[in-house]
């Protein structure tokens, strides 16, 4: 799937792209430390009420800035429909549910493996992409996908148990993937009316509503009891979702959720560097390969899409407001 916009080439959504894989690519390592205080309810609970406070404290200090300036006021407030409120809820669900199986898994299965699975989602979008947003995809796009998803695979071969605990592992990290595609058409969709803070509004402060009687009913505690506990979900919430969710929100306005979700398979890559650098944790020639592997199917994907070789029903934005998800 090509870029939304064909006419002209969309450098700050690429910009902001790569920002958000950089920050998302701590995410795993983040999820880990927390959950020596947390479970996985717990972390992605705290994650979230945190980055809602920062988003309200965001909006008050701008709605103040703009009182102070009349010209800076906006000149209608955002309407929702039913329809609106609908997905923005979906949104929300899916993105809880994601976030929270995934860090189940992470307590599961390695860093690298869960990592890896979870970003399994260009398979997810480019089906929901077909099914229910009418895109196509070039032979030359899929081949990239294709490629660039081999690619990531090589990198769980180096610490792949056939345990049943690792396996279990696995597969829920596989079916946080299904639930991250989900929520990238969704949010592909939105960012066709809504800006990136109000999208980020509903996905945490619904996340927080919906997970606080899940983390009461299934863990110990509410909240982390050292203060490393406290930095990791509290940079889970200011700089992975507030900073790395946010760009990831603003690039999906001018690219597609397929486009996106194979450019995200760069971020295991960079965490595998990231706990390297951080923990020196071993790094072969499989992973030289994997990452030469997944850059050329990147690459594939990137110039099909850069080509305007791929054009789709998703462009007609009224029309898909009739027709998904409705």
């Amino acid at each position: 799937m090509l870029n939304k916009r064909t006419s002209d080439f969309p450098v700050l959504a690429y910009l902001f792209l790569a920002i958000a894989i950089l920050i998302l690519s701590f995410a795993p390592i983040l999820i880990r430390l927390s959950e020596s205080d947390l479970g996985p309810y717990g972390t992605i609970f705290n994650r979230f009420w945190i980055a809602t406070l920062a988003l309200c404290l965001f909006r008050a200090a701008k709605a103040f800035y703009q009182e102070r300036d009349n010209s800076l006021l906006d000149a209608q407030p955002t309407t929702f429909s039913a329809q609106d409120k609908l997905n923005l809820i979906l949104g929300a669900v899916l993105n809880s549910a994601c976030l929270v199986i995934w860090a189940w898994s992470l307590m599961k299965t390695s860093v690298a493996n869960s990592n890896l699975l979870h970003n399994t989602t260009p398979i997810f979008t480019t089906l929901g992409g077909w099914l229910l947003l009418r895109q196509s995809f070039n032979r030359r796009f899929l081949i990239g996908m294709l490629v660039s998803l081999g690619g990531a695979c090589l990198l769980g071969f180096q610490d792949f148990e056939m345990s049943q605990e690792t396996l279990i592992g696995d597969g829920a990290a596989l079916l946080s993937a299904v639930f991250y595609a989900g929520t990238f058409l969704v949010i592909e969709r939105l960012r066709n009316k809504f800006d990136t803070v109000t999208i980020l509004m509903w996905n945490c402060g619904l996340g927080s509503l919906l997970l606080f009687p899940l983390t009461l009913l299934f863990e110990e505690r509410l909240f982390p009891v050292s203060w490393e506990g406290w930095l990791s979900v509290a940079s889970l919430g200011v700089i992975c979702t507030l900073l790395g969710s946010g760009a990831l929100f603003y690039s999906l306005k001018q690219l597609s959720s397929g486009f996106v979700s194979v450019m995200m398979l760069l971020e295991p890559m960079i965490a595998a560097f990231l706990a390297w650098i951080l923990f020196s944790e071993k790094l072969g020639y499989l992973n030289g390969i994997t990452l030469t592997v997944v850059l050329a199917g990147i690459y594939l994907a990137k110039s099909a899409s850069l080509g305007g070789l791929v054009l789709s029903e998703s462009e007609l934005t009224s029309q898909i407001q009739n027709e998904v998800l409705e």
